[in-house]
């Protein structure tokens, strides 16, 4: 049986879609990027995202490229519970390969997105319509407190001295109850 090119350049695209989508991914390419460089993967972040697309968003909409648009930064991560995080902006990029090889290549940039043990990541676009720019967010964090164990708790709690209780004072001398 004989299989025709335009069949197997079908075959071919078929199976290489699902990785070709996950090289676009901005986690799965940031990660990338980090493990070249011997840090850890990050995974995608809902609440990350969230807080890059409402900096995105406020960016597009005042046409004005600014960590400060929507308030301090210490304030709008606040809600990830990070023990760390870093910011990166950008517009005029329309694609986001395009836009983290222009963070690669800024030092500043590039140190976040090294961030040492990063975990997690959102990124986040919107298009201006005033201008027709596009502008980018990226939040990068980690220092995440891990999840204790159940019985953790009560180790710990038995694990302390008990107070002793309040015994009265045979003899007072000087201050001291002896």
């Amino acid at each position: 049986m004989r299989v025709t090119t335009k069949l197997l350049l079908g075959l071919a695209l078929c199976l290489s879609a699902p990785a070709l989508a996950q090289t676009t991914e901005p986690a799965a390419l940031i990660s990338s990027f980090r493990v070249q460089h011997q840090e850890g993967r990050v995974k995608s972040d809902a609440t990350l995202k969230r807080i890059a697309q409402d900096q995105a968003n406020a960016m597009a909409a005042k046409g004005k490229m600014d960590h400060d648009v929507l308030g301090a930064f210490s304030s709008r991560v606040a809600p990830a519970n990070a023990g760390r995080a870093a910011e990166n902006i950008a517009y005029g990029y329309d694609s986001f390969p395009r836009t983290l090889d222009q963070w690669i290549n800024s030092s500043g940039h590039r140190r976040n997105l090294l961030m040492h043990e990063a975990e997690r990541v959102g990124v986040a676009s919107a298009r201006s319509s005033a201008d027709g720019r596009t502008y980018w967010a990226m939040v990068i964090a980690g220092g995440y407190e891990k999840p204790k164990p159940a019985g953790a708790k009560a180790k710990t709690a038995a694990a302390k001295p008990k107070a002793r209780s309040p015994q009265a004072c045979r003899l007072k001398l000087l201050g001291l109850c002896l």
